[in-house]
């Protein structure tokens, strides 16, 4: 070994002996309270493993109570035997009571859900509505219980925010906790609901804190597998869905018609968003139109659904055997199509009408659909190149599940954890990679986001679009007095030509009036009762691209970190 080998080696050995006494240091320094923080997120995952577990046991004993049925997985096949008067019945009272309940303990009467976690995670460091979030999980449990048409994960992850939101506040946790606390409770509330750890895990990561960042990466899988073993040691280790056709691939013959449900499946998820929106938007015309009371609004969509229910009882719920039918091929074509159309219909009244819900099951339900009548029509028209149509039916499950969510990973991942088929890999990768490419671009990006874009919370586009609604212009300016700003009388003066903006006003607001006006600087002021505008201060343009991109350097350094 020669001089220049030996000095190498040498000076390779010193920086590792000296990256390893950084590291002990950092261990020393950091490692407690990075254990504390684990433990409390084994404990948020523990408690939104059993909040998410309850829903799930309080819906199934509830449904079975009202339509008097003791197997809650044949709850469409009891429900054509009863009384039709029954069927009619049970989703107005229900949706009579949800309306009290949301009238009585929410200001907007509007049932806070997946969304509104977003939002939290984005801009109020982590939290989420407390007593509205709780108002809205017991209204989604009498919608499912009672004939509403939508799912149970929006419920479980707004009061998996709720508890995290209860423990960040107990230990003032700054933005960053807040939001892996968050994290970790949703993580474990989506685990418990399916039984689905990894794709829990990915969820609240890809959906939810919409980042990857490794600091965040283990509290919010050891919160993840807490949810999933509650669901074990109640349910044990079984998937979902258990089916006996998983069918196979026919190597790569069968790729481009994969590629083609993908697209259909993108334009389906694309359908069952536009008409919640469109109900939405209906139901609100239509209620201000006729001065109809907001708690009357749920019970007047139930009547809606008690009527279509009579004649097809598959819209009632979460649709488990619905779904089971179509991933087992037990439809003919003109049922899966006729059933998917009526459940689009149907999810669009309940989620129009304010009934609560979530949509992430009966996206599963109206992909399952697709996918099987593609599937038939494709095999059909070329059987020797064809697998089994069933396969179709998982491919398109994932697929209109992924457009609606905008999460290709975590959906892919939870269609192999509910099926525990893992040999449909193929299929449906490309099926959700086209939809998601398709859906994403017609829509800002998932129904999620779309719905906060509608109440004008610009997420979608990344926190170059949303810091600016973050920070107020009264925390960024120069006082009145303060060598550095104008003075009272200049403020006035620019006051007078109609230019100022509120203490309480956001940079996004206050932007527009440099760009137009071209000045370095503009008055805030305060407004009385009497409408007098009082200068306190000065917002100058330097200051707020400095703090905007503060606040742009944070976002980064968390993602990254």
């Amino acid at each position: 070994m020669t001089q220049s080998t030996r000095t190498v080696l040498r000076n390779q050995l010193n920086q590792a002996l000296a990256a390893i006494k950084d590291a002990w240091k950092v261990m020393l320094r950091r490692g407690p309270s990075q254990i504390q923080f684990w433990f409390i997120a084994l404990a948020i995952g523990i408690a939104a493993g059993f909040m998410a577990l309850g829903l799930r046991k309080a819906i199934g004993s509830l449904q079975a109570y009202l339509y008097d049925t003791q197997d809650i997985l044949l709850l469409h096949s009891h429900a054509e035997k009863l009384p039709w008067f029954m069927v009619l019945i049970i989703p107005i009272v229900g949706g009579l009571i949800v309306g009290l309940l949301l009238n009585k303990f929410t200001d907007d009467g509007r049932v806070r859900s997946v969304a509104d976690v977003i939002e939290g995670a984005a801009v109020t460091d982590g939290r989420v509505e407390v007593k509205a979030g709780v108002a809205s999980f017991f209204a989604s449990l009498i919608t499912l219980s009672s004939g509403g048409s939508t799912g149970r994960e929006g419920p479980v992850v707004h009061m998996a925010g709720v508890i995290s939101t209860w423990v960040s506040n107990r230990i003032h946790a700054d933005g960053i906790t807040g939001r892996d606390l968050l994290g970790c409770a949703v993580a474990a509330a989506v685990s418990a609901s399916f039984n689905a750890p990894i794709a829990g895990a990915l969820f609240a990561l890809e959906v939810v804190l919409r980042h990857f960042a490794v600091h965040a990466f283990a509290p919010i899988v050891i919160a993840s597998v807490a949810g999933t073993v509650i669901n074990r040691l109640e349910y044990g280790d079984v998937t979902e869905f258990t089916l006996d056709t998983p069918g196979s691939l026919q190597f790569y013959v069968e790729l481009p018609a994969f590629l083609i449900l993908g697209l259909i499946c993108g334009f389906v998820a694309l359908l069952l968003m536009r008409s919640i929106f469109f109900a939405e938007d209906i139901g609100s015309h239509i209620q201000n139109r006729l001065s109809v009371p907001g708690w009357l609004r749920p019970a007047i969509s139930g009547a809606m659904l008690g009527l279509m229910a009579i004649w097809f009882p598959h819209i009632i719920g979460v649709g488990y055997e619905t779904t089971i039918r179509a991933l087992t091929g037990d439809l003919v074509l003109t049922t899966a199509i006729l059933f998917a159309v009526t459940k689009t219909v149907a999810v669009a009244i309940t989620m129009g009408g304010r009934m609560g819900g979530g949509v992430f099951s009966p996206a599963l339900m109206i992909g399952a659909l697709t996918g099987l009548a593609f599937g038939l029509i494709a095999t059909g028209l070329l059987p020797d190149v064809s697998g089994t149509h069933t396969l179709y039916a998982f491919a398109g499950m994932g697929a209109v599940a992924a457009a609606v969510l905008g999460a290709p990973i975590s959906t892919t991942l939870i269609v192999f954890e509910l099926t525990g088929d893992w040999q449909i890999g193929l299929a449906v990768m490309v099926s959700v990679s086209m939809s998601t490419a398709l859906a994403s671009r017609l829509v800002d990006r998932s129904f999620f986001l779309t719905q906060l874009e509608r109440r004008n919370v610009h997420l979608a586009a990344g926190p170059q679009a949303y810091l600016l609604a973050m920070l107020r212009a009264g925390a960024v300016m120069r006082p009145i007095g303060d060598d550095r700003s104008i003075t009272k009388d200049e403020a006035q003066a620019l006051i007078d030509q109609g230019l100022c903006v509120q203490a309480s006003a956001t940079l996004e607001a206050a932007m527009p009036y440099f760009d137009r006006d071209d000045i370095p600087c503009i008055p805030v002021v305060i407004v009385d009762d009497d409408g007098h505008e009082t200068p306190v201060g000065a917002l100058y343009h330097v200051d707020a691209l400095k703090a905007y991109n503060r606040a742009l350097a944070a976002t980064a350094a968390e993602e990254h970190s």
